[in-house]
């Protein structure tokens, strides 16, 4: 669901980049005391690093011709609490517009809101937190993670919707296409629902003080997680680095439903704009295009001279969860370690 900038005009675009930045700064004044304590800094990139690894293999929609991945941000919340794991979602954002050329530079704040700002620091607090309040066990970890998954992808399906909308760069049918993104991301949030079920169960049976201490906000004191962190980095890197070859080549549910929506269009027999299709064009577009492509040394994670090489793709993962979990994990730290001398200073 990462949107290009080629849906978006300049004025949607930049005010969804300040809407980011702003919620990034309120997400880093709101980090409570034990959020980034030490042992959960690792953690924080070594979820980023898997959360990037993963949505990397797209998996059939049977009977639709479209493909879907997960977008990770209950998930991270369920292991990080819900700030943490907006930031560590932001990082694996950033990366993959600036490094892999996933998503546009002038959509990037879109894709924040959209796939960070709504699971993370809304449908996490007020849907999982509550159905799990009661305690934590498998039953009310697998509805809350399903409901709050697919409650935020269709909420970040229909911002989608509203952001082309707004900005007016293509004509299709909006109430079709409304259609089409609700339906086909309800699947995927099924699929993704019991995914991150069947992970967040998992590792409460193995270690329950890492979902708990997620949920409480509470520091994890005592808690050996050395192990899930070497289980986890290495699912990232096998998920990242072999995997990932398996993933399916058809669109994804953005992609699938504006093609969808653009022949329907088209077959009606309407006016077309000369620009109906989605290929961006002016200044702002040019220059962010510019800036992605001097920064994206491994562009729709592959060799730029050999696209087609499963070792680009492998490369490509591999390395994306290795700076995934350097960046997510530094950005815990310097955040960690500027609260605290700011709390040293208050007191004195």
């Amino acid at each position: 669901m990462h949107m290009s900038d080629a849906l978006l005009s300049p004025v949607v675009g930049l005010t969804m980049a300040a809407v980011g930045v702003a919620a990034v700064g309120v997400a880093v004044a709101n980090v409570k005391k034990d959020e980034l304590s030490d042992s959960k800094i690792p953690l924080m990139g070594v979820a980023g690093a898997m959360v990037f690894a993963a949505q990397m293999i797209n998996f059939t929609i049977p009977a639709t011709g479209s493909s879907g991945h997960i977008g990770g941000g209950i998930l991270l919340a369920g292991l990080l609490g819900g700030v943490p794991a907006f930031l560590a979602i932001t990082a694996v954002l950033v990366i993959q517009c600036l490094f892999f050329a996933d998503g546009g530079l002038l959509a990037l704040g879109c894709n924040v809101f959209n796939l960070g700002v709504i699971p993370c620091l809304l449908v996490y607090p007020l849907v999982f937190k509550p159905l799990v309040s009661r305690g934590i066990n498998y039953k009310r970890l697998s509805a809350a993670s399903i409901l709050s998954v697919v409650i935020g992808l269709e909420l970040g399906a229909f911002c989608v919707v509203l952001q082309t909308a707004l900005s007016g760069r293509i004509q299709i049918p909006l109430g079709f296409f409304t259609v089409l993104m609700l339906s086909i991301h309800l699947v995927i949030g099924l699929v993704e629902g019991v995914v991150t079920a069947a992970v967040l169960s998992f590792i409460h049976k193995t270690r329950p003080e890492i979902v708990d201490s997620a949920h409480t906000g509470q520091r994890l004191k005592g808690v050996p997680i050395k192990s899930v962190i070497v289980a986890l980095f290495a699912l990232a890197l096998i998920t990242g680095g072999a995997l990932a070859l398996f993933a399916s080549r058809n669109p994804d549910g953005l992609e699938w439903a504006l093609d969808i929506a653009i022949t329907q269009e088209h077959e009606t027999g309407a006016d077309a704009a000369p620009d109906t299709g989605v290929a961006a064009g002016g200044d702002i577009f040019d220059a962010a295009t510019g800036l992605q492509e001097s920064t994206a040394f491994l562009p729709d994670y592959s060799f730029a001279r050999d696209p087609d090489s499963a070792a680009g793709t492998s490369a490509a993962g591999v390395i994306g969860a290795v700076v995934t979990f350097v960046i997510a994990g530094a950005a815990g730290f310097v955040i960690s370690m500027v609260k605290k001398r700011k709390r040293a200073i208050a007191d004195g």
